[in-house]
């Protein structure tokens, strides 16, 4: 039994394949302008390395702002439900599901099995999202990826006071001519978009077990930050950026098991 799971977000597109319930093969990569061509791209690249033809997947799942442009799809889903199944497959204690993408932040509440009880996102202000830290990465002229490693090496406290993606970039900035080391400046943003996730988490109420999923948790300074936010432990998952396409091949598989016994 091949099931997949496509997630086209703003900034990335990721592909899940499952075989008999087993991660098979994943990929991640930037998401282009056309969101047929992203997810063709992706499932092309998945499918070669699990080794397979796209004709041999029985059934697949898109997800994500793109989900109605998969054309090789059989159905698709909300990211919401898609995270919360993917959630509780990667941690089956997670009953907290606090996702930070490219363009959005998701806090999902889910039972036992994955189900959705409560959600909250904000997709309206990129303070609270990957975006920030891109668009701060680039006027610091950083690699976004090393973010984090650079936060570790933080010695004093900063607090940015802006929430504005606009005003923060020019705070830090101003802290960058008064003198203040990058690291420092790096911890505090982390802390700040960590603070505005939590508080957005803290809305439906955190449950442990929490996990933190999306792009933006493989950054450790955004993971620590968000811990302290949050004021909980949270628990890390294998593969966070291809959680949504997890649960979308996840519940692919449902979908065909389901067909099968009609």
């Amino acid at each position: 039994m091949i099931t997949a799971g496509c997630d086209i977000g703003s900034l990335t597109a990721k592909a899940v394949i499952l075989k008999d319930g087993k991660i098979l093969a994943s990929e991640v990569i930037l998401a282009s302008a056309q969101p047929e061509k992203s997810a063709l791209d992706v499932i092309k690249r998945t499918v070669e390395k699990a080794g397979i033809k796209i004709e041999d997947i029985e059934y697949s799942v898109g997800t994500g702002y793109g989900r109605k442009h998969i054309p090789f799809m059989n159905s698709s889903e909300s990211e919401i439900v898609c995270h919360g199944r993917g959630a509780v497959w990667q941690v089956p204690s997670a009953r907290t599901v606090v996702d930070i993408g490219g363009q959005d932040a998701k806090s999902i509440r889910i039972d036992e099995k994955g189900n959705v009880e409560r959600y909250v996102y904000n997709d309206k202000c990129a303070s609270g999202t990957g975006r920030f830290l891109e668009i701060i990465a680039d006027s610091l002229d950083i690699k976004l990826d090393d973010m984090g490693a650079i936060a570790e090496q933080a010695k004093e406290k900063l607090t940015l006071s802006n929430q504005c993606v606009i005003f923060a970039e020019t705070e830090i900035i101003s802290l960058v001519n008064e003198g203040k080391e990058i690291p420092d400046i790096i911890s505090a943003l982390h802390q700040a978009v960590a603070n505005r996730a939590a508080s957005l988490a803290k809305s439906i109420l955190v449950v442990p077990d929490a996990v933190m999923t999306g792009g933006v948790a493989k950054n450790s300074g955004m993971f620590s930050a968000l811990e302290r936010a949050l004021g909980v432990k949270l628990h890390r998952v294998e593969n966070p950026q291809i959680n949504g396409a997890l649960g979308a091949a996840l519940i692919a598989m449902d979908a065909l098991e389901s067909s099968k016994k009609k």
